[in-house]
């Protein structure tokens, strides 16, 4: 639908399930000034991207201002309503939150990105629009035009996993685990499509090349450790690095940490502890190394203790 040629907010219809909110409407915001945030909770670009839209959505809820988070996943675990609340309890969002697994909202709005903001005026015309990080001030500005306010911008710091990226940095790209948009795997003798073998790690590794020691099934999406003891290694340039992990079925599954043969130290992220050490059990994206000193090229080990690890994607930052 659109208005004098200008796009009206779409219909949410489409959602699966609402969290933290009954379903929301055109009849429910009418007169409102909405902000509409497409995530996956394993995308770190969302991730670093949402202290600001948590921060904006309490600083300007009395003023109308009303957040609507759209999850619309793109890992097929991200389709558990499970993960997605804890994801929601871990971040703190209290705004409303539509489960989109059927891609019913997405497809509605023709989004194409995650993150991606939707900003719409009290008419429900889409007045401004911004896909991936960044632009911060300017989008916070588009809010308070549309409210009719005019104040001091809402300090935020992200931390943790939620901090911005070090990109004078960074060398290393999003790198995906799986056959379908997999590349620069280096175990030799390359990798068997959906069958279970032993794969070894090469007396060396190139930068941003990946490899993987023990016995695994490489998937379409993932790889699935089929037995105890099983590593993935990366050499990579980056202050952090990041892995989207699963523990499938299992409940929990122990893994350690190596940062070129030795335990991480002041450089283990916050999912890790300064011998490396860290517990697999909720499907989200992990921060395995935080680089406390100067950035260099280094080669990260993961080794997990039980099988049924499911790895998707590293991401650094």
């Amino acid at each position: 639908m659109s208005v004098s040629g200008r796009p009206h907010l779409p219909s949410f219809s489409g959602a699966t399930e609402w969290l933290n909110s009954e379903p929301l409407g055109h009849a429910e915001l009418s007169g409102r000034v909405v902000v509409v945030n497409f995530w996956t909770l394993t995308c770190i670009n969302w991730l670093r991207q949402e202290p600001y839209v948590r921060a904006w959505s309490q600083a300007y809820r009395d003023d109308g201002l009303v957040v609507i988070g759209v999850h619309t996943p793109e890992f097929s675990f991200e389709h558990e309503t499970g993960w997605v609340r804890q994801a929601i309890t871990a971040r703190g969002i209290d705004y409303p939150v539509a489960v989109d697994n059927d891609y019913g909202v997405w497809s509605a709005f023709d989004n194409h990105y995650w993150p991606a903001l939707y900003f719409v005026d009290t008419d429900g015309v889409i007045s401004d629009s911004h896909f991936g990080e960044g632009r911060y001030e300017q989008s916070e500005r588009v809010i308070q035009q549309l409210l009719g306010i005019e104040r001091d911008l809402v300090p935020v710091e992200g931390r943790g996993v939620e901090a911005a990226a070090d990109r004078a940095h960074l060398r290393t790209p999003e790198t995906y685990l799986g056959f379908e948009r997999g590349e620069h795997f280096a175990s030799p003798n390359g990798a068997v499509l959906d069958e279970r073998r032993a794969y070894e790690v090469p007396g060396s590794l190139a930068l941003n090349q990946w490899a993987l020691a023990g016995e695994w099934t490489v998937g379409p999406e993932n790889v699935v450790l089929g037995q105890a003891g099983g590593r993935i290694a990366f050499r990579f340039h980056a202050r952090d690095a990041h892995l989207v992990l699963s523990p499938g079925a299992r409940e929990s599954i122990p893994f350690r940490v190596l940062l070129d043969g030795e335990p991480p130290g002041p450089s283990h992220g916050v999912d890790v502890d300064v011998d490396g050490n860290g517990l697999l059990r909720e499907g989200r994206l992990h921060q395995l190394v935080r680089q406390h000193d100067a950035v260099r090229e280094r080669t990260l080990e993961l080794s997990f203790g039980e099988p049924g690890a499911e790895a998707y994607a590293f991401t650094f930052g």
